[in-house]
This record gives C-alpha cells, structure tokens and sequence, in this order.
C-alpha cells in the first residue's frame, strides 16, 4: 500500500477504533497513528490467523485496521493510565 493509503485507512480504522472503545476521538493525528499502528498490528494478527493483512483502501482492510487499533487503544490505555 502506498502512504497515502496507509493514512487513509489508518485515519478512519482510528476514528473508528477510539469511537468504539472511549466513544470520542483521540484527536486527528492520534486518530491516524493508532490506525496506521492498528493496522500492522492487525495485519499480524490477521496472518497469525491465516488470513491476509491489510491490502489496500477497502472495507476488508479498514476492518483488520479497526480490530489492531482496538488492541492498540487497549494497550495505550493501559499504558498512559486512562480509563476506558
């Protein structure tokens, strides 16, 4: 995927993945890192699984994006202390 798709996608599986678990945004840079992070991280679940990872701007890709991102909010969460 080319930058521009890895932002896209990150940016909507992020605004996506903060709505479900903290029903607010994390603010629109945030919002995108988590994505972009959520999305190699549920590109490797995903694989570990036996299904392929993130392939491009499609609804497949923004839905293993949006499951990473969630793992990555969960895991950012614990982290920096904030409740969910």
């Amino acid at each position: 995927m080319s930058i521009l798709a890895w932002l896209v996608v990150g940016l909507i599986a992020g605004f996506i993945a903060s709505k479900i678990i903290n029903k607010r945004g994390e603010g629109f840079l945030m919002d995108i890192v988590l994505g972009v992070v959520g999305a190699i991280v549920g590109g490797f679940i995903f694989n570990f699984f036996g299904h392929s990872g993130a392939t491009g701007i499609n609804i497949y890709s923004i839905f293993v994006a949006v499951i990473g991102a969630i793992v990555v909010l969960f895991a950012y969460h614990a982290v920096v202390g904030r409740r969910v």
